[in-house]
């Protein structure tokens, strides 16, 4: 993405987010630029100070980029389940950092340990229970490939810390386009 796409989404993503918090009209953001029109998956990540406020995505999308960067704007700013009893308030708009994650198409491994840290997410899935770690996690927390596999299995999934060695567990990999701005910046 050159610099004016990345700006029209942390745009879109900013005005979703201060309207959601606010409890105003979302605004439908509208683009002639056909990159952001694509139908991609995408996260949404707040953070105050480095703290996690919010972070919700897809991996697939029925609808253009823009239109899901606004969407999961709204939905981690107020809908992550790990911060509904701690909900982002309109004086924290402006202490908030925002970063979007444009995510290519998943890809299933049978090598799980093929992933490369701080490259490849993870998409960890068996029967009805899954979880997903950004690359950026592995980067941010210093876990070997052993590690970020096992605690997106435990943590996120919320099966056996080992179940990603199962053959009966899917395990896919992706990369991200990340960027990301000041709220009170952009």
């Amino acid at each position: 993405m050159n610099d004016q796409q990345k700006k029209v989404l942390l745009t879109t993503a900013k005005n979703a987010i201060i309207a959601a918090v606010r409890r105003q009209p979302i605004p439908k953001p509208t683009t002639d630029d056909p990159d952001l029109q694509q139908k991609c998956g995408c996260f949404v990540t707040l953070k105050n100070h480095g703290r996690l406020r919010g972070c919700i995505g897809q991996f697939t999308a029925n609808k253009p980029l823009i239109d899901m960067v606004n969407e999961m704007g709204v939905s981690s700013a107020t809908r992550d389940p790990r911060f509904v009893s701690n909900p982002i308030t309109s004086k924290e708009l402006d202490q908030l950092t925002i970063e979007i994650s444009v995510l290519s198409p998943l890809q299933r491994t049978d090598d799980p340990l093929s992933l490369q840290l701080g490259v490849d997410g993870i998409y960890i899935v068996r029967g009805f229970q899954s979880g997903c770690f950004l690359p950026q996690v592995a980067t941010e927390t210093g876990w070997n490939k052993e590690e970020f596999l096992s605690y997106c299995c435990s943590h996120k999934a919320l099966l056996p810390g080992d179940a990603w060695k199962d053959p009966a567990t899917e395990v896919y990999l992706f990369t991200v386009e990340a960027f990301e701005g000041e709220l009170a910046e952009i």
